[in-house]
C-alpha cells in the first residue's frame, strides 16, 4: 500500500514533543535525520545526540488528511519549514538501498558480491552478501580498508576474530580467503542473524562461529580484525592483546584519521603498530602482537 511522506525542517527545536503530535495524528514512522551537513560520528557512551539542524520525515497511510496533519502540527511548528508532502510507491524500504549495491574489488583477488551477481575472472575470491539489516557491504571506507587488509594478509589456516562483525563480511571473506576457522562477534541479533545466513550462503558455515559474547580464551586466534570506533576500540586495547598470540596481527578500523595517534598509543604497550592505511578521512591501523611477559 502507499505511503504518504511529510518531510520539513524543524532547526533546533526539541522534536520530542513534534514526535508525540505526528503519532497521535496516525503517523506509521518518524524518522530524524540530519538537515545539514553536521554528522554526530562518535557520541560518547550512553549518549544519543541529535545534530544541530534536524529534519524529520514521517510516514502517513496515503489517504491521511493532509490539512488535519498541518492544522495539528501548527502550534508545535510556528518556526517550521514545510518541504512537501509525497505519495511514495509500495516498496519493501528497507531493501530499496541495494539497487546501488554492485560487485566491488579489494585488492588483488577479493570481490564481494550482492547475492546471485558475479564478478572477477576465474581466480577472483568472491563473498556473496546480503547485510539485511546489519552494517557492513564494503560501500564505506573503513569496511572497504579492512577488505583490502584481509586480501593482503596470509591467512592459510589462521585462526580469525571478527570483533563487531555486522553482516559478517569481514570473517567470511577471511575464509573465503584460506582461514581455518573464524569467530564473529556482535551484540546486535540482525547482525548475528546477517552472519549466519551469509555463512550459509558462502559455503562456510561450518567453520564459522557466531557469538552473542565477547571471546575472552587468551592467546586464542591468529588474526583480529575489528571495525568499530576510536572510544571502544582504545578500551579494548588490552583485551585484544590476551586474544592474539605472540606475533598475531591486528587491523583495526572505525578510526577519523585526527584519532589514529590515540589509538595507536593505546595499542603500544603490546602491539607494534604500523603507519595508518587512509582512505575519505578514516583511518586502519595494523600491526603485530608483541611477545608476552
Amino acid at each position: 500500500m502507499p505511503d504518504l511522506q511529510l518531510t520539513f525542517d524543524v532547526g533546533s527545536a526539541d522534536p520530542a514533543p513534534i514526535e508525540e503530535a505526528l503519532t497521535l495524528l496516525g503517523a506509521t514512522a518518524i524518522t530524524l535525520e540530519d538537515a545539514a551537513d553536521n554528522p554526530v560520528l562518535e557520541p560518547a557512551p550512553g549518549e544519543t545526540p541529535l545534530w544541530p539542524t534536524i529534519r524529520i520525515r514521517t510516514l502517513f497511510q496515503a489517504h491521511a488528511d493532509r490539512r488535519a496533519i498541518e492544522a495539528g502540527l501548527a502550534d508545535l511548528l510556528p518556526t517550521a519549514t514545510l518541504l512537501n508532502f509525497e505519495l511514495l510507491g509500495d516498496r519493501l524500504w528497507e531493501r530499496e538501498w541495494l539497487r546501488d549495491f554492485h560487485p566491488m574489488r579489494f585488492g588483488r583477488r577479493l570481490w564481494v558480491c550482492p547475492n546471485g551477481q558475479a564478478a572477477g575472472d576465474a581466480q577472483a575470491v568472491r563473498v556473496a552478501l546480503d547485510p539485511g539489516l546489519a552494517f557492513g557491504t564494503g560501500t564505506h571506507p573503513t569496511t572497504a580498508l579492512c577488505l583490502e587488509w584481509l586480501d593482503g594478509s596470509e591467512l592459510a589456516g589462521c585462526r580469525v576474530i571478527d570483533y563487531g562483525c555486522g553482516s559478517g563480511i569481514l570473517a567470511i571473506a577471511a575464509l573465503k580467503l584460506g582461514a581455518a576457522e573464524a569467530l564473529a562477534f556482535d551484540i546486535d541479533p540482525q547482525a548475528r542473524l546477517a552472519t549466519r545466513d551469509n555463512a550459509v550462503r558462502n559455503g562456510v558455515a561450518d567453520r564459522l562461529t557466531v557469538a552473542a559474547t565477547a571471546p575472552h580464551k587468551a592467546a586464542s586466534c591468529d588474526a583480529l580484525v575489528a571495525n568499530i570506533l576510536a572510544g571502544p576500540l582504545t578500551e579494548l586495547a588490552g583485551r585484544f592483546a590476551t586474544l592474539l598470540r605472540p606475533g598475531g596481527r591486528i587491523a583495526l578500523s572505525g578510526v577519523l584519521v585526527g584519532q589514529a595517534e590515540t589509538v595507536a598509543a593505546a595499542y603500544s604497550p603490546w602491539f607494534m603498530i604500523g603507519a595508518a592505511t587512509v582512505r575519505d578521512g578514516w583511518a586502519l591501523l595494523s600491526g603485530s602482537r608483541g611477545p608476552i611477559t
